[in-house]
């Protein structure tokens, strides 16, 4: 059994995280239960941090807010010292209602809307990474408008992509971000985005993939962007004094993923960017990265309750718990794996092997499939390793099933971030038009 951070197994034999007992948690908080763990968070920024100030070069590292974005996280990376990236007016706002400071906030998108520009630019954000030819101009009117002039970034893809350990130089042409690379796209898109008058072009941003645990995809794409950052120099006269990475770091989900230290990814980067640069005489840009899912998914623990189960002789068993996709839609989506105990049992030896069911109807909500566990009884907690990213981020109403609450826990002390949603929640926003309505019965 592999446990992250700060988890462990007590006296009891219950898993324990953050110094919680993770079935007193179920007690007062029920269950299906987001667990974060906060102090593996705050280790996880702290490392990005220090990870720079050893190279010795100028940098940002923002929190890529997609993977999981409540008040509370904002707050802890503000604490962190870290930036933020958003996405949507949602995340903006969760953003600002949280305190944190708009000067260090990245608006992302392939789509932004004229209202979330509008916002963002009241707001007065720290950056836009511009997307596309429409949403240039789109931003450069509005900012005039209201008399002021931003920060950008113009999304690229360098044709790197990269994915755990596959790389594929020629790859990434086929994709709803960015300008191009290699078709000249991307040159056009500076020399359009210099012609603006209320944009203020720092440099470029590019994400070469997921889930990575190799070095070799990012230093092709600091070959790349900075080749390219030479070349905008040289016919154009004007020097990036930004060059945004953005994230993809891996994390261990299951046996086998095998990610590497954050400070050897950081390195990987600052060595490839140093090198070239100092090769063609290039000022040293600020290097910004995105990391999300590095941040928090391994400092996740979903909790279930096992309810019923289902043995089909000389097939399988399936247990089955009182969640599933709409907490967790990820092995639904992309047939992700993860990994699990029985909470309350958990120095108990396997000794037979199930799949995990959820609870909605629909055949392919599943979590698990073979699964190494003691016998498994109705009433079991089952905890769910590595959900921090993408799953509270991801969750549903499907079958109006209510979102469950989030707790981050720290030194034996337990904080709930997200309520549980109520029935009410579920109809807060339902309406009934008048005719459909129940006519009083006349007498």
């Amino acid at each position: 059994m592999f446990l992250h951070g700060t988890s462990r197994i007590n006296a009891e034999g219950h898993l324990e995280i953050g110094g919680c007992d993770v079935t007193e948690l179920a007690k007062e908080f029920g269950t299906p239960l987001y667990i974060v763990d906060e102090a593996l968070v705050r280790q996880r920024a702290r490392e990005f941090m220090e990870a720079f100030r050893k190279t010795g070069l100028r940098h940002q590292v923002a929190y890529a807010s997609k993977a999981f974005c409540t008040m509370a996280m904002c707050r802890l990376t503000e604490e962190e010292g870290l930036s933020l990236d958003v996405v949507s007016d949602g995340e903006l706002y969760t953003a600002l209602q949280a305190g944190f400071p708009a000067e260090r906030i990245h608006f992302h998108g392939n789509n932004k809307t004229p209202d979330e520009i509008l916002m963002a630019l009241d707001a007065n954000i720290g950056c836009f990474v511009v997307d596309n030819f429409i949403e240039m101009q789109l931003l450069n009117t509005l900012a005039s408008d209201k008399g002021k002039r931003v920060n950008v970034l113009l999304r690229i893809t360098p044709g790197v992509e990269a994915h755990t350990h596959e790389y594929i130089s020629t790859g990434q042409q086929d994709s709803k971000f960015g300008f191009d690379l290699g078709n000249g796209t991307a040159f056009r898109a500076v020399e359009q985005a210099l012609a603006q008058s209320n944009l203020k072009l720092l440099g470029v941003h590019s994400h070469i993939g997921s889930q990575i645990f190799e070095v070799e995809g990012f230093r092709m794409a600091v070959e790349k962007v900075a080749a390219f950052a030479i070349e905008v120099r040289a016919k154009l006269g004007e020097t990036f004094s930004v060059i945004n990475l953005g994230g993809g770091f891996g994390i261990r989900y299951v046996e086998g993923d095998t990610p590497l230290p954050v400070g050897t990814y950081v390195q990987a980067i600052a060595d490839a960017m140093i090198s070239t640069c100092l090769e063609a005489d290039y000022p040293l840009p600020e290097i910004w990265i995105e990391p999300g899912r590095s941040m928090v998914g391994d400092a996740g623990t979903t909790l279930y309750t096992v309810g019923t189960s289902k043995h089909i002789p000389g097939v399988r068993k399936y247990i089955a718990v009182n969640g599933g996709m709409t907490d967790n839609p990820r092995p639904a989506l992309y047939g992700s794996k993860y990994e699990a105990v029985l909470a309350n049992r958990a120095n108990e030896a396997p000794t037979e092997v199930v799949s995990v069911a959820g609870k909605a109807c629909e055949s392919g909500d599943m979590l698990i499939w073979d699964l190494n566990v003691p016998e498994v009884r109705s009433g079991d907690l089952l905890a769910v390793f590595s959900t921090g990213a993408y799953n509270y981020a991801m969750a549903s109403n499907y079958n109006r099933i209510r979102r469950p609450a989030v707790v981050f826990v720290k030194d034996g002390k337990a904080d709930l971030v997200v309520a549980r949603e109520s029935f009410d929640d579920i109809i807060g926003n339902d309406m009934i038009p008048e005719r459909l309505r129940k006519q009083a019965v006349s007498k």
